[in-house]
């Protein structure tokens, strides 16, 4: 039977809460506060339930199952009672704040444990306990310790009057009697009241679903919720997109969509949660915000926002129903005719690919594509229940696109709507933003969307589907294209011709002669060796990259006196010259001899270069001491193309070793992969050798050679 979780009112009106308990300040809290704050934040997982649900004996099974793997095991009396002097008969005769304070302690000290170790720790407890004080209701026993430490809470959801047989027959410990409707209504205040604080303190909250055995279910939640990392998740979705590409052969272009209100104008979301089986009438507009609440929560758009969806999809209907709910909703989503159409005439285009990267729902998107004879040519990617195996978020769809630029060459087209897709359309190497009725659109998009394009480079254009709907922004700034036109196709079908590598080396002149003896030379180190390197950067400048960028003239002054022509390089004011730390700031500093109107910037990695940095230049001159993998390289050229696509782009270095450059490297293929790329060496060499300790080139530069 589908759970379906009332209103926030409904679950209020059932309980009647105490007030607010305030923990008292205590040396040991306070202690352990201090030390957890300098820990990495251990995962805490909550196993909850009203008393008689099976808790603790589904923790002694947990303990039993899994007690060789990363797991620390807690039942929350017992570790109440250890701390406690007399024990939990003395914990019971404490005061309310007394109670709350041995709580608040026990937690505490139970991820301070979990942080040492660097175990997930399992924890059985309450939110609330049932009392009689004149008649039934709750009494909150929740603390901020929970609030800070737990990061998953699951509830046991046993049908209430299994729960009352279960307290009558267990000889074990004796109960009070409870009627089944009470530890029912005890049971929907304590999920509503968790339901608020997990969303209110970003805790991932779901339910383990009633089953004679619930440790297949919790050893599931487990190890695919709470074991795994943001990374994990991250890989999954990278080796979705490696196994497309791997089956469709040799791709060099590949469309990136997104599904809900982009490929059709519906939000496949809004309408599973409307479809619901069992819901009330009253309840639909209810649900169908569910995860409007769930993403506007501390947890936004994290992969643990997206993690608590799955868990929701699990907790209202079971897997059978769900398919069915999926295909029932895939019948009534209708495509746009443009895309249909466009990726039907590329299908028959062996070099094009095409991937659907959803946060929605996987399930339907490849029924709807199926049902358009689109499925052996599109590949959906996207989210679904927990056995999906990794989980979609906006920042994994922009690392798919980085993923299919980088490891596999693609030119990557990339289609989205809101502004969840602008971290993936801002990584592509063209960018469509497709713009729909307004009353259904994105209200946000409009801000997000000018920012992007003032402040982070996009370069986008925008389809308006259908024809008829107002455009954002101006048409200047953001360029009208006809998905279903014959232009646009040509373009996008056009072989993709890679970028040109123009190498051009001294290896055989007399000056590179000259100016390698030093640096080859061993007993040449720290000044005298980084003015080597300083006079071959200004060798290079002068007799290669002027001759790539040309040069200028412009009056100067003769020494007799009168008006004279001098030259220097092209546009030298909209040149940057970067000099990669460490070994290439010797280097960098020769090229800015030779040009010392260029900007000079210090990187270490790529996002040391800001896009403001580039905004008003036309080149970027990367310089660095040697080139051996090329990897380095890739990465700067690849990030400095991501920033400004059409800057031009020179890599500058004493040694080059001649695999990166030959024909089908993989490197070279990503060094030119968004465009041509100048590379100047001093020479080329056939020796790879990767310095170490004496031998590094930077230890020699800067005397650090005693360094490993």
């Amino acid at each position: 039977m589908a759970f379906v979780y009332l209103p926030n009112h409904a679950a209020q009106a059932s309980v009647t809460p105490d007030a607010d308990q305030t923990v008292p300040s205590a040396t040991g809290v306070e202690a352990q506060e201090t030390t957890l704050k300098e820990m990495k934040k251990p995962t805490v997982v909550g196993i909850y339930g009203i008393s008689g649900s099976g808790k603790t004996h589904l923790l002694n099974q947990l303990r039993q199952e899994l007690q060789q793997e990363p797991y620390e095991f807690f039942d929350g009396s017992e570790a109440i009672a250890t701390l406690v002097p007399g024990g939990l008969d003395a914990f019971k005769e404490a005061n309310a704040q007394g109670k709350a304070h041995w709580r608040e302690l026990a937690i505490r000290e139970i991820a301070q444990r979990c942080a040492t170790s660097d175990h997930t720790g399992v924890v059985t407890g309450h939110s609330m306990l049932w009392s009689e004080n004149g008649k039934m209701r709750g009494e909150k026993i929740w603390t901020q310790g929970d609030a800070s430490t737990y990061t998953h809470i699951f509830y046991m959801d046993v049908a209430a009057d299994v729960v009352a047989q279960r307290r009558g027959n267990d000889w074990k410990r004796l109960r009070k009697p409870v009627p089944s409707d009470q530890l029912a209504k005890w049971q929907d205040a304590e999920k509503q009241s968790l339901r608020h604080l997990c969303h209110t303190h970003g805790i991932v909250f779901g339910l383990i679903p009633a089953s004679p055995s619930p440790l297949h279910g919790i050893k599931l939640l487990l190890r695919n919720i709470c074991q795994r990392k943001e990374t994990d998740h991250r890989s999954g979705v990278e080796r979705e997109v490696d196994q497309f590409v791997l089956n469709q052969g040799q791709v060099e272009t590949m469309l990136v969509l997104d599904a809900d209100k982009t490929l059709a104008a519906v939000d496949t979301g809004d309408l599973f949660w409307r479809k619901l089986p069992g819901g009330q009438p009253s309840l639909a507009e209810e649900e169908a915000h569910v995860l409007k609440r769930l993403f506007s929560g501390p947890l936004a758009y994290s992969s643990n926002a997206f993690l608590r969806a799955a868990l929701l999809y699990e907790e209202v209907v079971g897997e059978g129903e769900f398919d069915r709910l999926c295909k029932g909703i895939a019948d009534e989503v209708i495509v746009h005719p443009e895309f249909v159409s466009l990726l039907q005439g590329l299908a028959q285009h062996r070099h094009i690919g095409a991937v659907v990267l959803t946060c929605g729902l996987r399930l339907v998107w490849e029924k709807v594509l199926k049902r358009e004879g689109l499925s052996e040519f599109v590949k959906v990617i996207g989210n679904g229940r927990v056995g999906n195996g990794y989980i979609m978020t906006p920042t994994f769809k922009a690392a798919a696109v980085t993923r299919l630029q980088n490891e596999h060459q693609a030119c990557v087209w990339a289609f989205g709507d809101s502004p969840m897709d602008l971290p993936m359309l801002k990584e592509a190497n063209h960018a469509v933003i497709v713009v729909g009725e307004e009353r259904s659109r994105s209200s946000t998009m409009e801000a997000a969307l000018t920012n992007a394009i003032k402040n982070d480079g996009l370069r986008a254009c925008q389809a308006l589907l259908p024809a008829s709907v107002k455009p954002r922004l101006d048409p200047t700034k953001l360029p009208i294209i006809q998905l279903a036109g014959s232009d646009f196709m040509e373009k996008v079908i056009s072989q993709r011709q890679p970028g040109l590598l123009r190498i051009l080396h001294a290896t055989s002149k007399h000056a590179a002669k000259l100016l390698m003896t030093p640096m080859r030379d061993a007993t040449v180190a720290g000044p005298a060796l980084r003015e080597a390197h300083r006079q071959v950067g200004r060798y290079l400048a002068t007799e290669y990259i002027a001759a790539i960028l040309g040069i200028e003239e412009y009056p100067t002054l003769h020494v007799q006196g009168h008006q004279a022509t001098g030259y220097r390089l092209k546009n030298e004011q909209e040149t940057v010259i970067v000099a990669l730390m460490r070994g290439g700031e010797p280097m960098a500093f020769g090229v800015n001899d030779a040009f010392p109107r260029a900007m000079f910037l210090h990187a270490s990695c790529p996002d040391d270069i800001k896009l403001h940095h580039l905004r008003e230049k036309q080149t970027v001159v990367l310089v660095d001491s040697v080139v051996n993998s090329g990897k380095t390289a890739a990465e700067f050229v690849q990030y400095v193309r991501k920033l400004k696509p059409d800057i031009g782009v020179a890599i500058v270095a004493g040694v080059v070793q001649s695999k990166v450059i030959s024909e089908g490297n993989v490197v070279r293929k990503a060094i030119i992969c968004r465009g041509d790329v100048d590379l100047i060496a001093l020479r080329l060499s056939e020796n790879k050798f990767t310095g170490r300790g004496t031998t590094d080139t930077g230890n020699r530069l800067f005397n650090t050679t005693y360094l490993p």
